[in-house]
């Protein structure tokens, strides 16, 4: 899952970003509203975090022109504004949901989470595919009797190709969705990580396997 997080307060937007990189999501952190708008342009988000007084172009334009442009991806307002009006103007603008600061790390993590299950399509937080099956709550992969943790990277490509059974995925674009178009990773990280959850796949049994597709990437099969 990849989130954007538009906030101008430096401090707070690394702290959002710890703490949504300890749930398993990947995360872009920008400052201002122009910033967030170039990074609508060229990437898809399963998430959107917005500040609304944010230099530039502030939060509410921002989520304009996510309007505007017919994108459903769905968007938290995050600000300091509590009084109903504002909270009006944000949900009218079409936000999904709205957090007034300061708030409890814990309600953040969920209402995102929240979110972030809606726009993927499914309300279940166990995904399955063949003889196995992905806990998203506790990140875990299971068949049978068998359970293996996942570590974040390996729980990401697991609830991907688990979304996405018989799809095939490039190598480019697990790295733009897992690692992100800013990350100073190379291809390798790629390869690296897609053993080590095919590696977890035979570690519980599962006849469940991740397929290089010669020429085009990658594929969850039985």
């Amino acid at each position: 899952m990849r989130i954007l997080i538009a906030e101008d307060e430096v401090e707070l937007a690394r702290g959002l970003k710890f703490l949504l990189e300890k749930n398993k999501f990947t995360v872009d952190i920008v400052h201002d509203g122009a910033d967030a708008l170039d990074c609508l342009q060229y990437t898809e988000y399963d998430v959107v975090i917005l500040d609304i007084m944010m230099p530039k172009v502030n939060g509410l334009e921002v989520l304009r022109h996510i309007r505007r442009c017919k994108l459903g991806v769905p968007v938290l307002m995050l600000t300091a504004k509590a009084e109903v009006e504002d909270r009006v103007v944000g949900l009218e603008a079409g936000a999904d949901d709205y957090l007034p600061k300061p708030f409890a790390t814990k309600e953040f993590i969920a209402r995102v989470k929240a979110l972030s299950r809606r726009n993927a399509g499914y309300t279940d937080l166990v995904l399955s595919f063949g003889d196995v099956q992905l806990d998203c709550n506790r990140y875990e992969l299971c068949c049978g009797g068998q359970t293996v943790r996942l570590n974040n990277k390996e729980f990401q490509l697991a609830e991907l190709f688990l979304q996405h059974p018989y799809f095939v995925f490039s190598a480019n674009h697990l790295m733009d969705k897992i690692w992100g178009q800013d990350s100073e990773s190379d291809m390798n990280v790629v390869w690296t990580y897609i053993g080590f959850v095919r590696k977890k796949f035979r570690q519980i049994g599962s006849h469940v396997e991740i397929r290089t597709v010669r020429g085009a990437g990658y594929s969850l099969e039985e």
